[in-house]
């Protein structure tokens, strides 16, 4: 059987409010535009299935109108899902504020995404082969991280992967230890990997050392740390000791959400599918350069593109 790419990073949907300004306390303005979009963990798994590897998403659906955006979005990627919708409730959705100079301001209401349950993430039948992409998000919601935790620890053999995300600092110790023990790939961005080593002012092979530092990380996983417009540093697995940068292309960028997204769902999916370390991070690098290049948060790039922009580099 080919390896698969199992995710069970919740998916919720976001409404994204394009704002003059931000409203005063008790105030009010009038939208400049808005539009609704599946993101969360579907940006992930998207961009991996877009690279021609099987995909599987084996978190919690809801019932309703957003669980049905959810699932339509993941049929049109072609991303098999395990788990059965929940009929309790339905998938829950983040309100993104967005000021002219791009700045987001968020209000999450979560759904059933944020309650997984042990049952689901044993639909998926994970496989030797499998890479799992976990998120931080699902660690640090009180229904999710205390199941993840447990799970973690009698889970199928599989290469498991980690992106901590924004909310680093808010996951419990001992989930989060749970967690960095069994990774065998742990990707963030510069900004995580500072909170997460201890390291408010390092960047580059400083700043990957400190995160590699980490007491509870298994020490032979692959470490990953995305620097934006400057591309990655890593370290770790199959890589060894010796650091590799890995630069990204120069674009104009016109909007950078879900370029850690793209590359991760890349960087997995080459895992996945056999490519070296080297060219799956420099093919993810390529990717999240591609992806800034256009506008919303799921616009990860097919491999056929990807290969060529790499190509014509």
């Amino acid at each position: 059987m080919s390896a698969r790419v199992v995710s069970p990073a919740s998916i919720l949907v976001d409404l994204a409010i394009e704002v003059p300004a931000l409203p005063e306390r008790g105030g009010d303005v009038v939208a400049r535009a808005s539009r609704t979009e599946v993101g969360g963990g579907f940006n992930l798994i998207a961009a991996a299935a877009r690279q021609g590897i099987e995909c599987v998403y084996a978190g919690p659906h809801g019932v309703g109108r957003y669980g049905d955006l959810v699932r339509a979005a993941l049929a049109a990627e072609g991303v098999r899902i395990v788990a059965a919708p929940r009929t309790d409730a339905d998938t829950g959705y983040c309100v993104a504020l967005i000021e002219p100079d791009a700045e987001r301001t968020f209000v999450t209401v979560t759904g059933v995404e944020a309650q997984v349950t042990a049952a689901e993430l044993d639909a998926a039948g994970i496989r030797p082969d499998d890479v799992v992409a976990l998120s931080g998000y699902d660690l640090a919601y009180p229904g999710s991280g205390p199941v993840l935790g447990r799970w973690l620890g009698t889970a199928p053999p599989a290469r498991y992967a980690l992106d901590p995300g924004p909310l680093v600092a808010e996951i419990p110790t001992g989930i989060l230890a749970a967690a960095l023990a069994r990774v065998e790939i742990l990707t963030l961005n510069q900004r995580e990997a500072r909170l997460l080593g201890d390291a408010p002012d390092a960047s580059g092979t400083v700043l990957l050392d400190a995160v590699r530092a980490v007491p509870a990380l298994n020490p032979a996983a692959l470490v990953v740390v995305r620097e934006g417009a400057a591309g990655c540093v890593a370290a770790g697995g199959a890589l060894g000791d010796t650091a590799l940068a890995v630069p990204a292309p120069a674009v104009e960028a016109v909007d950078t959400s879900g370029a850690g997204d793209t590359h991760t769902g890349v960087l997995l999916a080459e895992l996945a599918r056999g490519t070296e370390a080297v060219e799956a991070l420099r093919l993810a690098t390529l990717a999240a350069a591609i992806s800034v290049t256009r506008r919303g948060p799921a616009q990860a790039p097919a491999r056929a593109e990807i290969v060529a922009a790499g190509l014509g580099a």
